[in-house]
């Protein structure tokens, strides 16, 4: 085993790298040059990424793209950001410098040549990218393991594709690891009857290493609203971690290089529920016979149900379905099964002629839901706890039975979830649970130990007279503080610091969830005279999507675009609303179910972006057409920062298109996911330059195809994930109805680089990469001789004294460190490559640590 030089709690302190210029939070680049602030804050805890370099053969020659990091940056120009420049290699030998982007393209290159960036700052080559060679052709495949075929206890075949997917650094290189979704084609919606094959999450090394499968199990349905999967470093350890809702039966598998199982490990359950009689053997999914038992069982304690007592419901069923009492209360088991034949038979049907109760089969209505957090790098289960808050009933309190269409299980199994940095420095994890009547939202810290409660948000239920014909939507919950969340939710959530205060709030449709998990408001506004109820106040209501960023720079902060569902009974079918305040800006009235929208730079000849839902409008609320770009994703891939849109769903084949310019890339033999909603896997800034490359699944599944842009751009701009709302929408954008990742500023075409935010920010695990790298180097021949040991020695030293709180004394030995690695005499023990890069950690420890002794 390998010697650990640095205790671990010593990696997992986290490392504020310090910028070139400032450590001033959220402050834009050119303040920078006019203040030169300085800061002790830690900042706001980020990843630590190496450079991201990538090759693409095109048909002018090799396009090389690579990472600009946030803390390198000193100021801007007309085009971007300035800071340090890059010299590039090939072959070992210098091709050019590049000062005005992050990308270039070797005329020269081949399939053959080797290529590496140096950043240079004042003349002086600061440090050195990873070697790699180009790509065989314009993209890479990620290599995936398709989970085996099943069938269902009903007797249904179903098969296996890739769906969402979220990146991570799970062992602190520097570098993402690939989590794969995998989808039964038996998924269905929350509200569709039948049952589903398990849902499969993969780790996956960008060489196509499986590092371990969890299968959530059969008590975890399969669709787009059940598992919503977080990933991301939350104990500030420097690895991510991954974390979502689980139940009995979650297991993690691993498996050796040939594909076989070595292990599988199911989930600790807790004591209470073991003691209860539940088992990881448990199979909750209920058959047609299950459900009609379940109903029975439901009818024959109506007398005892807390709302009958209460008096808020019909005391017997018979006045609740409208016809003559003949019963006696509480029910006998024929009588209760009398009943439930009439409202299978009779009542459902007449109510809705797609009330087919007689055929509801495949839903978990009962047993345990837990939510549980997993080691990224190695997949084993670090905490589970009950997930919050329960179920309570099979959605009857949820308003399940109430609508015409009588849907068990629908709203109640309703799941969202994000990140969010609510105090301003660490990531929290974000849980909700329903949004069309009661919603309840629960914010985590991950410790490294144990998940703990930071706040819960919950509207109360929503009052109905007869659950089983009400219209609950649009009424306030019971709960003073936010009874009005109700039906205010959508099929995502955000994380954005709309109030200007350092800290995100949640932004839950149409209302918006505080830092502190209070209600900062909750929009309405007054029904137009085409309505259902002219005059009246309601709520802007649920809808598909939701887009925060800053939409028009010309006000201040920002602005959310919203699609609303209410129809006739909504003030408007989209609207356009400021943030911080949740008044709306500019809005129309639509009189239907307005389903899709989305936000983009679309027509860079208007200024701010373009926002379009049945038309496109301005970001000032100008019309300037009746038809509109597409609404499937949105993705920054153009030199000019212009919005492209994803396009492609079903069997179709994905493409990415401009407005403008027409199609721009065809990623032949690809798919979206999510049926009608065509959604990629992932469109996320994951190396490379700063825009976003396309993660698509092959047409078989059998690998994720990565495109990156080639066309060449002047403009430089810090990589995306160095954003903290970015970042976070990157690990919520699989959430429901997947959602595209917005900046915290103005991102489009006209872009004033002078408002650019710089931020200040922290990466944990600094220390721990840079002791791997001694091995790397050691390893490959690269650090030789009596130099390794004098460098460990220093090193150990260094987190000695730091671990005693001395920081004078640490940064003495880290500067002995540094000096050893810079001497003359031991040149011959060190590469250029090594010496170069260590040094460079070893200057982020140095100026770090003399921010922490100011």
């Amino acid at each position: 085993m390998k010697k650990r030089l640095l205790s671990k709690k010593a990696l997992s302190t986290a490392i504020v790298i310090p910028l070139l210029l400032s450590g001033v939070s959220g402050v834009s680049a050119g303040e920078f040059q006019k203040n030169n602030v300085t800061s002790n804050l830690p900042g706001i805890q980020l990843e630590y990424l190496e450079r991201g370099l990538v090759a693409a053969p095109t048909s002018q020659g090799i396009f090389l793209s690579w990472r600009l990091l946030a803390n390198e940056v000193k100021g801007y120009s007309e085009t971007g950001l300035t800071g340090v420049n890059f010299n590039v290699y090939r072959d070992g030998k210098q091709i050019a410098t590049v000062e005005d982007s992050t990308n270039f393209v070797d005329k020269e290159g081949n399939s053959d040549s080797r290529y590496y960036v140096r950043s240079v700052l004042n003349g002086k080559e600061l440090d050195q990218s990873a070697s790699i060679s180009p790509w065989k052709q314009s993209y890479v495949d990620l290599k995936l393991q398709k989970p085996a075929d099943g069938v269902t206890p009903a007797g249904e075949n179903y098969t296996y594709s890739a769906n969402d997917m979220s990146v991570g650094d799970v062992d602190g290189d520097g570098q993402y690891e690939y989590f794969v979704k995998w989808d039964p084609s038996n998924s269905k919606d929350v509200s569709q009857k039948g049952y589903t094959g398990n849902t499969y999450i993969d780790c996956y090394k960008f060489d196509g290493t499986l590092l371990y499968r969890i299968d959530l199990g059969v008590n975890i349905r399969s669709g787009a609203h059940y598992t919503q999967f977080l990933v991301y470093d939350f104990d500030g350890d420097g690895k991510s971690e991954i974390m979502f809702k689980t139940a009995p039966g979650t297991k993690v598998i691993k498996f050796d290089k040939a594909g076989n199982i070595t292990s599988e490990k199911y989930i600790t359950m807790p004591q209470k529920d073991i003691d209860a009689g539940y088992s990881n053997q448990d199979d909750y999914r209920m058959s047609r016979e299950d459900y009609y038992n379940h109903v029975v069982k439901m009818f024959m304690g109506w007398s005892e149900h807390e709302e009958v007592i209460k008096g808020n419901w019909p005391s017997t069923l018979e006045e609740a379905f409208g016809i003559e009492k003949q019963y006696t209360y509480p029910l006998s088991k024929e009588d209760a099964e009398s009943l439930t034949d009439y409202f299978m038979d009779v009542y459902a049907p007449k109510r809705s002629g797609n009330n087919k109760l007689r055929e509801f089969e495949g839903f978990i209505l009962e047993g345990p839901e837990y939510l549980t957090v997993f080691n990224g790098e190695t997949g084993e289960e670090m905490d589970t706890i009950d997930y919050k808050p329960g179920r309570h009933d099979d959605g009857l309190m949820w308003g399940d039975y109430a609508m015409a269409r009588i849907e068990p299980g629908n709203r109640v199994d309703r799941y969202l979830a994000n990140v969010a940095y609510l105090d301003g420095d660490k990531p929290y994890a974000v849980f909700a649970r329903g949004y069309y009547t009661r919603a309840n939202l629960v914010t985590y810290s991950w410790d490294g130990k144990e998940l703990k409660e930071n706040w819960a948000v919950d509207s109360g239920w929503t009052p109905m007279t007869n659950p089983f014909n009400d219209g609950p939507h649009g009424r306030d919950g019971t709960d003073p503080e936010y009874g009005t969340l109700t039906t205010q939710g959508a099929h995502s959530l955000s994380a954005a610091d709309v109030d200007g205060d350092g800290k995100q709030e949640i932004v839950y449709g149409s209302a918006t969830i505080d830092d502190d998990g209070s209600l900062l408001y909750s929009s309405m506004d007054k029904m137009p005279e085409q309505s259902a109820a002219p005059g009246t106040t309601a709520r802007l209501g649920h809808g598909d999507a939701v887009h925060v960023t800053d939409i028009d720079p010309s006000r201040p902060g920002m602005e959310i675009f919203m699609v609303h569902e209410g129809a006739a009974w909504a003030p408007y079918g989209y609207s356009l609303r400021d943030a911080k305040t949740g008044k709306i800006i500019y809005g129309g009235y639509t009189g239907k179910d307005t389903g899709r929208g989305m936000v983009g730079d679309v027509d860079p000849s208007k200024p701010g972006l373009e926002t379009w839902a049945v038309g496109l409008w301005t970001a000032a609320g100008e019309r300037i057409s009746t038809s509109a770009p597409g609404t499937n994703m949105n993705i920054k891939w153009a030199a000019d920062m212009t919005t492209q849109i994803v396009n492609g769903s079903g069997n179709g084949t994905t493409t990415i298109d401009d407005w403008k310019k027409g199609r721009v890339l065809t990623a032949t033999d690809t798919r979206t996911n999510n049926g009608t909603k065509g959604n990629p896997s992932l469109v996320a800034d994951i190396f490379g330059d700063w825009r976003e490359e396309l993660l698509v699944r092959t047409a078989d599944s059998s690998a994720i195809r990565i495109y990156t842009s080639t066309e060449v751009t002047n403009h430089k701009l810090y990589t995306l994930m160095h954003d903290a709302q970015y970042r976070a929408e990157v690990a919520r954008q699989s959430t429901a109805y997947n959602q595209p990742s917005y900046t915290s500023f103005y991102f489009g075409s006209d872009t004033n680089w002078a408002n650019v935010p710089v931020p200040s920010f922290s990466t944990p695990g600094v220390l721990s990469v840079l002791e791997e790298a001694i091995s790397q180097y050691q390893a490959n021949g690269e650090l030789t001789g009596p130099l390794v040991p004098k460098l460990e020695n220093s090193l150990r030293q260094a987190e000695h004294h730091l671990e005693k709180g001395s920081v004078v004394q640490a940064l003495k030995f880290i500067e002995e460190y540094q000096s050893e690695i810079n001497h003359s005499r031991n040149a011959g023990n060190i590469s250029e490559n090594a010496r170069l890069n260590l040094s460079h950690k070893a200057e982020l420890l140095i100026g770090m640590w003399e921010r922490m002794n100011e």
